[in-house]
């Protein structure tokens, strides 16, 4: 059982909801416009996660058949859950359990700038067909603005967050966190290099933005929990993070403190008085032909 990421990098509940949020069917032309997958029919996402991607992709595709892949155990076992009709594995991107030129498409979201490049575009080129598609979808900064309600964070947070620091910034050497991330001129060359052509680029912007008027309070809703299920996933992985550093009745405070926070924004939102905190993705797409 691996289950790395999931415990000491990004917790099950940050990424399935944000990537629910960002991969949601509100972008769906904006995506399927950048991928252009016409009519493929195997499609492997490496790096699944949770699987929001893999089933907003079998919702766009539905004649495709989609496979997930992710090493984190935990990642896997959490899609099987949510989408039991979706074939989920778990596997590694740098030796992938298929054989030579299976699938169409190869499809990943921001997990190219965790792996070595060789790796990482070698095996992509090997399991696809002749003419395949391999898509990478990689993280560009956006801009995020928090309400003042949700920002401000009591001596006692700050305190703690400051004794941990250094053994949060160990766990992102230690498993490679973005060692391997490239400039927006950088990754098209590199990807040129391991055999793809026709390169192109695309870039896409998700804006969430919960007093956005034309958001549902659903939605808004939805905007503002992902947000508080993000610090208090990096609340709970301080058990792994920081063994023994912080009390348990600590981490109870901390989750407390950021409850009463992330509700006091919903009562603003309720009552009318708009933050415009808001949380908007640039996404580079990355489209090479093998």
């Amino acid at each position: 059982m691996n289950t790395i990421w999931s415990d000491y990098v990004q917790k099950i509940g940050t990424l399935y909801f944000s990537r629910t949020l960002r991969f949601s069917d509100e972008y769906k032309e904006k995506y399927m416009s950048a991928f252009r997958l016409d009519d493929k029919k195997r499609i492997l996402e490496i790096g699944c996660g949770p699987g929001a991607l893999t089933q907003s992709l079998t919702r766009w595709y539905p004649n495709a058949e989609i496979i997930g892949i992710d090493r984190d155990t935990a990642f896997i076992q959490f899609a099987r859950q949510q989408a039991p009709d979706i074939k989920f594995m778990e596997a590694d991107a740098t030796v992938l359990p298929f054989e030579d030129g299976l699938f169409d498409v190869v499809i990943s979201n921001t997990v190219q700038e965790h792996i070595e490049p060789s790796k990482f575009f070698g095996e992509q080129f090997r399991v696809l067909k002749p003419n395949g598609i391999c898509i990478v979808l990689s993280a560009r900064k956006g801009i995020n603005i928090i309400a003042d309600c949700t920002a401000q964070q009591s001596s006692f947070e700050e305190a703690i967050w400051r004794k941990v620091e250094p053994f949060c910034q160990n766990m992102d050497q230690e498993y490679h966190v973005g060692q391997y991330a490239m400039s927006e001129s950088e990754l098209p060359s590199v990807m040129e290099k391991y055999g793809f052509h026709q390169i192109s680029t695309d870039y896409l912007t998700v804006n969430l933005t919960p007093d956005n008027p034309e958001n549902s309070k659903e939605l808004a809703y939805a905007m503002i929990n992902e947000q508080r299920q993000t610090n208090i996933d990096a609340v709970n992985s301080l058990t792994h993070v920081a063994p023994g550093v912080v009390k348990q009745e600590e981490i109870q405070e901390m989750k407390k403190r950021i409850n009463a926070r992330y509700d006091k924004r919903i009562e603003l939102y309720n009552a009318g008085i708009k933050q415009w905190d808001t949380s908007m993705s640039l996404t580079m797409v990355l489209r090479g032909i093998k």
